[in-house]
This record gives C-alpha cells, structure tokens and sequence, in this order.
C-alpha cells in the first residue's frame, strides 16, 4: 500500500522502487467524461455544460453508452457549485442518485471536484478562505464515498487562473497577473489540502492532475525571451503541486505578483509530500500548441507542430511521473478529422510507453458533444461543438466506433511495462493487501457493496 506520509519523494536521485510498485498489474485505462464546466461569464451568468448538454435527463443513457462503447474509466465532474451550499453545508442528492448507479454499472470514475467554477457565494478564485473551505468540501465527498479512489481535486488550474483573473472572461473575470497568480496559488493550495485530507481517509487513493500540454512557438526573433518565459509558465502548476522548485525567471515573476517566500516553501513541502499519489495528466487539443506574435498577440489552433508525445516528453524529462492523457478530441481541426485525431493521438501514447515512458492512459473528452467551447464558454450562444463520442441526442459519430475499437484492440494493454524506477510512485501493486483495503472501505458500505472487491488500478476498482 502506499504510505501516505512517505517518507522520501520520488523524483529523489537513485531511489529504488520496490518490486511490487513495478509489478505488472491490471490494463491500460482507456476513457471517456462527461463535460461538466460551470464558470459564471458575462458578469454572473452560470454556465453549466452538464445541464447544456441533457446529462442531468439523460445520466443512466451517458452510463450505459460509456459501457457500451468499452470505456471503463470516465471521468466525471460533480456539479460542485450547487452541492456546496456554505461552510460546511453540502447537498449530496445529486451525487446520491448518480454515483452508487455507477459503481453498480462497473464504471470506474475518476471524480473531478472543481470544474472551472465556484459557488455564488465563495465568490471567486480570488477569495484566500476558499481553499481550507474546498479542503472540508473533498474530505466530506470521500467519508460519504468511500469506495471512490481516483480523483481530480481541481481541473486546469493554470487554464482556469488565465480565464479567471487575466483574460477577464470567467468567473471574477479579473484583468491582471497578479489576479491570475492569486488564483492559481489558491487553486493549488486547494489541490493540496485537498490530497491531504483524503489521503487521511483512503491512504492509497490516486490523484490525476489535470492540465492544459502547452507549447508556444516565437515567430520572430523578437519574440523568442517571451516563448521562452510562457514555456517554462506552463510548469507552473505542476512544479508547485509536485513540489519542483520553478525557474528563477518564473519565481521572480510571482513574487512581482505578490507570491512571499514563505507561500513558495509551503508548496514545496506540500508538494513533495502529494507527489507520490499523483498522476500527472495532460490535457492536449490542437490549441494547445500557438505561435507568439511580435506585437505580444497569440495564434492559437497551429498544432500539431510537435505533438503530444515530443510536448509530453519535456514534461515527463521535467518531473519523471507517471502520466496519463487526460482530455483530448478534434476541436479545431473539423468533426471529419476525428477518427484520425483519435488514432493519431493514441500513438502517441503508444510511442511514449514503448520508450518507457510510463503513460498509464488516454481519454477521449467527452462522451457528448459540448457546447459554446469554440469561444471558451465566454458567452452564452448554444453553438453546438461536434467533438463528442455521441451527438447530443445520443446518436453516435464516427469516431464512437474508432474509440470501441481502440477499446477492443488495445484494452488489454498492461498498465505498466518495464518502465524506469523512480517513475511510478502513485501506482499501486499486484501483491497489495487487499483484504486491508477491503475492511477500511467497508466500514461505511451495505451489505452487498462489502461483497465487491477492492480496486488498486485494476480490473477490480
């Protein structure tokens, strides 16, 4: 099992891995998710792709599609706006309903806790209380879940502190670095307490960061400091969640901002103790990869230029964590292209774990197609975005039956394979001790649902 106060990181030089971590064990996660964004835009106004998408009438239809088509895994974001009601005050009714039905179904989820957005009444991404608040919020969420293991604390904390408090078109809809940097501190400081506090209750839960794989390319000399500067920002996140120290040009830019020592060292610290029960996942479109201008002005939409698996590479050469592709789908490149996106950006997972790069899956994002992501939700028009499995009355595209088949072929891919020591530290064994497990998670379960086993990343979650 694994400690959850270890006692050495693993990024640390030389650090043997016991036999059991490197141990084979289950198959290659391949999912799905539901889009679940809930951001306020144009000065208040909620979105909810939850809602814009039908999931709220058609949930039990989205579980039995995400079985149907092979994708055990799924990623699935509660509607956290709506069930923190206050401090300490949460409306569990939606997740009563929905989550005990998935389990049942055998759908493994990855639970996201914070989507893009927050409560009314908590603000804004601004709001230094919030993440000790978000912290009481995750731990109450696995108490009442208990056979939940794999989660999401915060989504795209880097993308959401960009929209948020310097392009002003989410949530405070702020317009400077300092709001952006205030926000994404808070996020990861959220993140983190938020790991602790789980980890206090299901010690071998796993977390999957998940965040925006960046690449900016300088199309004039001039431009090249700047890409340089934005290129080490996009570390950002999980240099603070991991504990890696970041780049003097980046550090002097936080504390520009405001950052103190004394908020760095406790990411640090924080850092280095959540690492081990981490999962760094990388979210990857073609607009991820952009050119900077010489006038300062970006072009997104240029990818892919390198790739996922050359952009990823840099990450994991940075870090040395076990990673997952955590979102993809063809937005920007025209519904045609799907089936060759998805074949192109598996083998690019592929390539990594063939290298020995330990990439323990991929996600088609989502299940459905979504809406109004074309402008980044920052207003409310209704465009239907054609990047899902599954059109929005649950006909399927083209590529629902390349991601069935990707299923199929490639499913019973091992997990792990011999990759590099030091490299897998929230990855649990085959030799576990599962009957420990199942005893500790039982202890809040029914009758039947102590007959289940319990799941280390295997065929049995």
């Amino acid at each position: 099992m694994i400690s959850a106060t270890p006692d050495v990181h693993p990024l640390s030089s030389g650090q043997s891995v016991p036999r059991s971590v490197r141990s084979p064990v289950g198959s290659v996660m391949l999912a799905t998710g539901l889009e679940c964004s809930y951001p306020t835009v144009q000065h208040g106004k909620r979105r909810d792709e939850l809602e814009a998408t039908g999931h709220y009438e058609r949930w039990r239809e989205d579980f039995e599609l995400c079985k149907q088509i092979g994708a055990r895994y799924v990623r699935y974001g509660l509607p956290y706006y709506s069930m923190h009601v206050s401090a300490h005050q949460y409306n569990w009714s939606w997740a009563d309903k929905v989550l005990p039905v998935m389990r049942d179904m055998g759908l493994v989820p990855i639970l996201d806790l914070c989507h893009f957005g927050v409560p009314d009444w908590v603000g804004g991404f601004q709001n230094t209380d919030w993440p000790e608040l978000f912290a009481d919020y995750a731990e109450a969420c696995v108490k009442r879940y208990p056979w939940i293991r794999y989660f999401t604390p915060v989504n795209e904390l880097l993308v959401c502190a960009r929209f948020s408090g310097k392009q002003g078109i989410w949530n405070e809809q702020e317009t400077s670095d300092k709001a952006m940097v205030t926000a994404h501190a808070n996020m990861c400081r959220a993140t983190l307490l938020s790991i602790e506090r789980i980890l206090k209750h299901r010690p071998d839960a796993v977390f999957f960061q998940s965040e925006a794989a960046e690449q900016v390319y300088d199309r004039s000399p001039e431009a090249r400091d700047k890409a340089a500067f934005l290129n080490q920002l996009r570390y950002i996140t999980f240099d603070f969640l991991y504990g890696r120290p970041p780049d003097a040009d980046i550090l002097y830019f936080l504390m520009d901002q405001g950052m103190t020592r004394k908020t760095f060292e406790w990411f640090m610290q924080h850092g280095k103790a959540a690492a081990p029960h981490c999962v760094m996942g990388m979210d990857y479109y073609k607009l991820n990869e952009r050119v900077l201008h010489p006038d300062g002005s970006q072009q997104g939409g240029v990818g892919p230029v390198l790739g996922w698996a050359n952009i990823a590479r840099q990450y994991f050469q940075r870090y040395h964590m076990p990673m997952m592709l955590t979102e993809t789908n063809s937005i920007g490149t025209g519904e045609s292209e799907a089936v060759n996106w998805l074949w192109s950006t598996w083998h690019n997972v592929n390539a990594l774990r063939e290298e020995g790069i330990p990439v323990l899956g991929y996600t088609w994002y989502s299940l459905t197609d979504q809406i109004d992501w074309d402008i980044q939700l920052r207003r409310i028009e209704g465009h239907v975005n054609p990047v899902g499995l599954y059109k929005l009355d649950r006909t399927p595209r083209d590529v629902a039956s390349a991601f069935q088949q990707l299923c199929t072929r490639y499913g019973s891919l091992p997990l792990l394979a011999d990759f590099p020591e030091g490299s897998m530290g929230a990855v649990d064994n085959a030799d576990s001790d599962t009957d420990a497990d199942q005893r500790r998670s039982s202890d809040a379960a029914t009758p039947r649902e102590r007959t289940r086993p319990a799941g280390v990343l295997s065929a049995e979650d």
